[in-house]
This record gives structure tokens, C-alpha cells and sequence, in this order.
């Protein structure tokens, strides 16, 4: 059974904290029949329209909602519900609260006409200028989230998670039917099936949804309240590390098994963590990782390859993710974290023609422009364009055995003396160590391995979470501006001689 407007309010928001903000609905002149329908909807169902809108508060934080009630006309949209959706947006926004849509429609109101089916760009307006106020919007898609209505609220969410077994999609069945003959093919329109295409972050039922999305608004609201979970260690974690050692010694502690990555720096170091999922287009890549979290009490968005293991390479959907990332963080006003441990870049037919050159180029534009504070962590290998698309950042920090370079050594061995039996030489002629990166400036900061991260890798992640900590303090103290100046005139003049 669906779960009902006043069930989702009574489960998802504190006792006794719901405030209507709706007003009596605009008259739209209905026919006779139609006023019958809606007549007999509103003695059915209590409602004098299919949205309710107002306030309250999850676990004390003020948030607004906009609810669809699917027993009035099957939650169809029309003038005034519209009418009703756009003012609690823009109300939303004018009081600077976070909004959360909880769609459940039929789609646009046929009684109505092309009317009706207009109101979708308003409605889509007044969310896009939510968002561009840096306010979070959140999306939680009940059964059923049909047509014009999905197509349009129903799919701008920060953060879209779906009642399980809910019917998504954008043409209804029975319309299909009708023009195609046949019916629609089975399990297509299903939450679980939008989760396994990257088109929502998640599947949930109503009682995770107050957890998630209190989780979600502790990351997006920006709070840097020190988090009390937070993992506490010494500055002197992060002392120098021991002496170099040679590039090939790095390269084989960064492969070695057990080594960790950014699931054990957010085990270790993150709290209130809300993984998303895919790039929101159609397409997941699990060999990225997605989230919003805060790391030792900063909020921010964390982009992360992690190989768990294997020869990890990424695809262009994995670098759809990471921009999804990196809008994410724009458009709530969040510091990115990005963590880098790659084989490179996929080398197939598909990835080819799935446009992984540009998608390679999307990702350098996209960071070197952003408007936030960015935070690049080389964990362990960090190699070719996949290595490169994550890696513009204000900050680069560097695991001590992570290295950077266009081939792995034996792939450059490969080139140059065509064979891989010199990769070691390779390794070091190339400067691909983190001293090597240090001296040159391509990183800013060496976290220390003692002696390498598969031995010790809880203190590890520990570490790794506290010197991202403290490059989001300092900075946090740069103004927008200048940050992104600095952030231009290092690349611009990364390579080249003192004074030049």
C-alpha cells in the first residue's frame, strides 16, 4: 500500500511540528463534470487539492515539505496544485530553508489540458532558483511518481532516494499500451531498476527516510561544528615522513594488498555519511564513489576511486559521476574532496565511444573553475587521465608511496625501450614519487607512511582524515577570489623556471 501524505508526515517529521502553509485553492473554472470529480476527491479524501504543503522539523532542524496526496485524482497536477507547489517553493527559498519534495502522481491533470501540462515549467523554475540559492533540495519518489511530474520536480533533487517498489518513469503503461499495442515491458518503471541505472541514489523505505535526510542536511547545511566523533590524533601524526625511498619501492607499497583507500578514510574519519549513487543520467560506475559527508566535523562533497584490490580503470560514466560530484558541491556552496587510486583510464571500444577523452577534459575545466574550496588526496597509484581528471585542486596532499605519472613505469618502459623490463628505471627517471611531486610542486603536502599504509591502516586513514581536515581550515580562510586566482596561476605556471 502507497504510504499517504499524512502517513509520511506523521513518520518522517518531529511530533507536532507540522505547520500548513496552504491556502484555499486557485479557482480554475472547472466544467461540470470536472467540478463533480473534484468535489467528490475532497469529500474522499478530506483535501481540498492533490499537493499539501508547509513545515516542520527533523530531529529539531527546520525543513520545509511539499507532499502529493495520490487518493485526490491520483495526485495529478493541475493550476492550482502547481499554484500550490510554487508558492512553498518560493517560500522555501525565501526563508532560507532546506526543502524536501515528496512526489506521488499520475502526472499532469488531463482534465485540465495542455494547461496543465505547462505548470511543470514553473514548477521546474522555482526549484532551479531554490537551488541556485545554495539551498538543498531533496526528492523522495513514492508509488506512483508518473509523467510531467517526474519529469520535472520529481527529478532535480541534491539527493533522490524512492519508496521501495515504487512505479517511476515518464510514460504511464496504460498509454503505452494503448499506442503500442502491448505492454510496457515488465520491471522497467521500478525504483530498484532506476537505482541499478545511476537515476537515484537510493531505495528507502518511509522509516529510513527521517535518518537520511537529517543525515543528508547535517552535511549540506555547511555547519563546521566541531563533530565530536571526530577521531582525535596529534598534529605529530603528521610530522615529516622517514627518509625517501626510490620510486619503485613506492610503486610496489602502493599495490601491495590490504592497502586502504577512501572506504576506509570515511570509515575512520566521517560521520553523518550519505553515499549517492551514479551520475543521474542513466549510467553507475561503482568504481567511484560518491558522497556527502563530514569529514572531522568539515561538510563536504567526497569523490573517491577506490580498487578494493583490482586493477581499477575508469570509464566515462565514472567521470560523469565525479563532475555530478562537482556540481553537487557548486551548487551547495560545499568544499570537494577528491581521492585518487587508479590504474588510469579505461582503454576499450566502449569507452572510446562513450566520449572518455572529453569527459577527461569536462572533469580538468570543471575543477579548475570551480567555485568552492577543492581538495585533491593522492592515496596510491595515479595514473593517466584518470589520475589527471581528479587532480586540479587549491590543495593536492599525497600518501608518501603514491606516485603520479601518464603510463604505469612499465607501460613507459613499454614506449620507450619497448619493452616493461625497465620500469624501474623508468619510475625513477620520470619523478613520479611524492618527493619528486613535492619538489615540483605538483603536491603540497606528504601524509607519512610508517612504513607503508598496508601495515598500518587504520592509523593511516586516520591521518589521511586530518590532514584534509586541516587544508579545509586554512582554507576556509582564503576569500573566494583570491583562492581561485592562486588556484589558476599554479597550474599556469606549474613546469616552468624560477622567474620566468
Amino acid at each position: 500500500m502507497a504510504t499517504s501524505a499524512q502517513d509520511l508526515i506523521t513518520t518522517v517529521l518531529d511530533r507536532g511540528t507540522f505547520f500548513s502553509w496552504d491556502t484555499p485553492a486557485v479557482d480554475v473554472h472547472p466544467s461540470s463534470a470536472y467540478a463533480e470529480e473534484l468535489a467528490r476527491a475532497r469529500e474522499r479524501t478530506g483535501r481540498d487539492e492533490a499537493v499539501l504543503t508547509g513545515e516542520g522539523r527533523i530531529r529539531g532542524v527546520r525543513v520545509a515539505l511539499v507532499s502529493c496526496e495520490a487518493d485526490f485524482l491520483g495526485g495529478s497536477v493541475g493550476v492550482a496544485s502547481a499554484e500550490r507547489v510554487v508558492a512553498a517553493v518560493e517560500r522555501a527559498t525565501a526563508l532560507r530553508l532546506p526543502l524536501l519534495a515528496t512526489p506521488a502522481s499520475g502526472g499532469t491533470r488531463m482534465q485540465e489540458g495542455t494547461i496543465a501540462f505547462l505548470q511543470m515549467v514553473k514548477i521546474t523554475a522555482a526549484v532551479a532558483r531554490h537551488k541556485q540559492a545554495g539551498l538543498p533540495y531533496l526528492v523522495y519518489l513514492r508509488d506512483p511518481t508518473m509523467g510531467g511530474v517526474f519529469a520535472s520536480w520529481g527529478s532535480l533533487g541534491h539527493v533522490t532516494a524512492a519508496e521501495p517498489g515504487a512505479r517511476v518513469g515518464f510514460l504511464g503503461p496504460r498509454v503505452y499500451r494503448t499506442l503500442h499495442g502491448e505492454d510496457f515491458p515488465e520491471g522497467v518503471q521500478t525504483a530498484e531498476n532506476l537505482f541499478a541505472h545511476g537515476l537515484i541514489d537510493g531505495v528507502v523505505p518511509v522509516r529510513v527516510l527521517r535518518l537520511l535526510v537529517h543525515r543528508a542536511l547535517r552535511v549540506m547545511s555547511g555547519d563546521t561544528t566541531a563533530d565530536p566523533l571526530a577521531p582525535m590524533v596529534s598534529d605529530d601524526e603528521l610530522a615529516a615522513p622517514p627518509a625517501d625511498v626510490s620510486a619503485w619501492e613506492s610503486v610496489q607499497a602502493s599495490r601491495a594488498p590490504g592497502r586502504p583507500g577512501v572506504r576506509s578514510v570515511l570509515r575512520h574519519c566521517a560521520t553523518d555519511h550519505v553515499p549517492l549513487s551514479g551520475t543521474g543520467q542513466g549510467e553507475s560506475d561503482h568504481s567511484l564513489l560518491l558522497s556527502l559527508a563530514r569529514l572531522r566535523g568539515y561538510p563536504c562533497v567526497v569523490v573517491g576511486q577506490d580498487d578494493l584490490g583490482g586493477r581499477l580503470l575508469l570509464g566515462p560514466a565514472a567521470l560523469r559521476s565525479a563532475r555530478r560530484g562537482m556540481r553537487l558541491a557548486a551548487e551547495l556552496r560545499l568544499p570537494l574532496v577528491l581521492m585518487i587510486d587508479t590504474w588510469g583510464a579505461a582503454l576499450s571500444q566502449a569507452a572510446e565511444e562513450g566520449g572518455l577523452a572529453g569527459e577527461i577534459a569536462r572533469c580538468m575545466a570543471d575543477l579548475v573553475t570551480l567555485p568552492v574550496p577543492t581538495i585533491s588526496v593522492l592515496l596510491g597509484q595515479g595514473t593517466g587521465g584518470g589520475a589527471l581528471a581528479m587532480l586540479p585542486a587549491d590543495r593536492v596532499l599525497c600518501a608518501q608511496h603514491a606516485w603520479l605519472a601518464p603510463l604505469p613505469p612499465e607501460g613507459a618502459s613499454a614506449v620507450v625501450h619497448r619493452t616493461p623490463d625497465r620500469a624501474e628505471e623508468m619510475a625513477e627517471l620520470q619523478g613520479i614519487r611524492s618527493a619528486d611531486l613535492l619538489r615540483d610542486g605538483v603536491v603540497d603536502r606528504v601524509i607519512p607512511e610508517r612504513p607503508d599504509a598496508s601495515v598500518e591502516p587504520d592509523s593511516f586513514a586516520t591521518r589521511v582524515g586530518l590532514a584534509i581536515s586541516e587544508a579545509l581550515a586554512d582554507l576556509s580562510l582564503v576569500p573566494a577570489d583570491i583562492r581561485a586566482t592562486r588556484r589558476l596561476d599554479r597550474y599556469r605556471r606549474l613546469g616552468l623556471p624560477d622567474g620566468d
